[in-house]
C-alpha cells in the first residue's frame, strides 16, 4: 500500500502523456486526419481567426508536447500539470461553447460521416488529473507566488 501511495501519481502521468502524446501525430499532420482539420477549421472560423484554422493544431501540439515532457520530469511536473490543465480547459471551452460541440461530427475525404465524443471526454479526465497534481503541489504553487504555506495545527 505504501508503494501505491508513493507512486500513484506515475499512473496519472502515464495516462496523461498517453492522451496528450497520442494526439501529436494528428496535431502535426503526420497522419493527415480529417478530424483535427475539422476541429481547428471550425474553431478558427468561429473565432474569426483564419490563421488558427491552419496553425492552431500545431500550436496546440507544441503546448501538449511541452506538457508531456514536463509531466515526465518529477521536478517539473507542476509546470506540465499547469500546461495540461490550461490546454484541456481551452479544449473543453471550445467543445461546450463553439459550433464544434461536445460530440464532434465530421465527414472524412471518403464521404464517411464520423461521430466522436472521446476528445471532449478525455479532455475532462486529463483536466481532473492535472488539477489533482496541482492540488498535491499547492505548496510549490504558493512558493512560486512568493507566499508561505499556512501551517497546519496538530
Amino acid at each position: 500500500m505504501d508503494f501505491i501511495k508513493k507512486h500513484h501519481e506515475w499512473a496519472l502521468v502515464i495516462f496523461m502523456v498517453a492522451i496528450l502524446g497520442g494526439s501529436l501525430p494528428f496535431k502535426f499532420e503526420i497522419l493527415e486526419a480529417a478530424e483535427p482539420r475539422h476541429i481547428f477549421t471550425t474553431i478558427g472560423t468561429w473565432l474569426g481567426m483564419d490563421w488558427f484554422s491552419q496553425y492552431g493544431a500545431i500550436i496546440t501540439g507544441v503546448i501538449e508536447l511541452a506538457a508531456s515532457i514536463l509531466l515526465i520530469i518529477p521536478n517539473l511536473r507542476l509546470y506540465g500539470a499547469i500546461l495540461a490543465a490550461g490546454t484541456m480547459a481551452g479544449a473543453i471551452f471550445f467543445h461546450l461553447f463553439s459550433p464544434l460541440g461536445w460530440v464532434v461530427r465530421f465527414t472524412d475525404e471518403a464521404g464517411v460521416e464520423h461521430v466522436d465524443d472521446t476528445l471532449a471526454n478525455t479532455a475532462v479526465i486529463v483536466l481532473i488529473f492535472a488539477l489533482y497534481m496541482m492540488y498535491r503541489r499547492q505548496d510549490e504553487i504558493l512558493a512560486l507566488l512568493g507566499k508561505k504555506p499556512e501551517a497546519t495545527e496538530a
